[in-house]
């Protein structure tokens, strides 16, 4: 029984990722399942097997403590935590080889909680991996894209688990502009060109500190493009979950 957790900024892809990654899956005879883990969502683009909002509330928590929105989010947040027994005997009946958990939407309330970590640590399943997404237009400037790539770093060092780098919603770049980011993820000499080239001031030297930062420590961040609205990508994808999962074999039945 393993367990994918897919992490990013808001509006990065994650759900629809989640939804069309499963479903492929599904069509190749794999045995999937979903977990929705964001109280706070109103609609998804898939039906999860297991919801967390059937147990955390943002509306009776916003009346009973009276809280706004981002309010009632944190405390939720912290609440689920509570419920990671539930979860995993819901898991555990459903018996699937791969559970998926969509995240909140927002990073900050399951990576940089308390209870974020504890949830992934406790949640059932023999091993785990965290699909962190780089939202391709926000990441296609250098300036962005490092500061993508230090709260990846971030997320890493908050889980320390196998972490996937997804380019996601590929399919909005152009592809010469699509292989030039993920080109920046393979050789630090073309990203801190593009940085010198395109930079200046203290955008230019923190963001030149900060990809030095994160290189001395030995990290590889090597992207996967990836479109849930064509599929591109999710064989790749899937191949670098079975060398985790399964050193190389299929990870499910």
């Amino acid at each position: 029984m393993y367990i994918l957790f897919i992490v990013g900024t808001a509006g990065s892809g994650k759900s629809l990722l989640a939804s069309a990654f499963s479903e492929w899956l599904k069509i190749s005879g794999q045995d999937v399942a979903l977990l929705n883990l964001d109280p706070g969502v109103v609609t998804l683009p898939y039906t999860p097997d297991v919801d967390i909002r059937n147990y955390v509330s943002i509306e009776k928590l916003m009346k009973e403590y009276k809280l706004g929105p981002n309010g009632a989010l944190i405390l939720a947040a912290d609440l689920i935590a509570d419920q990671v027994e539930t979860l995993s005997s819901e898991i555990q009946e459903i018996g699937a080889d791969l559970t998926i958990v969509d995240t909140p939407g927002q990073i900050e309330l399951f990576a940089f909680r308390a209870s974020g970590p504890y949830i992934a640590k406790e949640l059932i399943g023999e091993s785990k991996v965290i699909l962190y997404l780089f939202d391709s237009v926000f990441s296609s400037t250098p300036l962005n894209y490092v500061s993508n790539l230090f709260l990846s770093a971030a997320v890493y060092n908050r889980f320390l688990l196998p972490q996937i780098h997804i380019l996601s919603k590929c399919d909005l770049l152009p592809t010469e502009k699509v292989d030039y980011i993920v080109e920046w993820s393979t050789d630090p000499e073309v990203l801190e060109n593009a940085i010198d080239e395109e930079l200046e001031g203290a955008k230019r030297l923190l963001s030149r500190d900060m990809t030095n930062s994160i290189n001395r420590l030995g990290l590889h961040f090597l992207l996967v493009p990836v479109s849930a609205k064509s599929n591109e990508g999710f064989i790749n994808l899937n191949a670098y979950l079975e060398r985790i999962f399964a050193g190389g074999d299929k990870f499910t039945q």
